[in-house]
């Protein structure tokens, strides 16, 4: 995958101590990058070669070019 292939995401904590965790592509699918939003913070991010998935845990709002989602409570 390119950077230029703009699959770009946004990440708007909604709560303090908001976690974003990056997880690899490959064989074994594990931890790579974690950051702490606090309420009211945002983070652009975007899907690479290393980076295949993201996961969310906290009160926090993500929007992508497919739409806008919410975590549940």
């Amino acid at each position: 995958m390119s950077n230029s292939d703009n699959s770009f995401f946004i990440i708007k904590a909604l709560e303090n101590g908001v976690n974003v965790i990056g997880l690899t592509r490959g064989k074994d699918t594990k931890f790579h990058h974690l950051e702490k939003l606090d309420k009211g913070e945002i983070m652009i991010a975007q899907f690479t070669e290393h980076t295949s998935a993201v996961k969310v845990r906290g009160k926090a709002e993500i929007t992508t070019s497919f739409g806008n989602i919410k975590t549940e409570e």
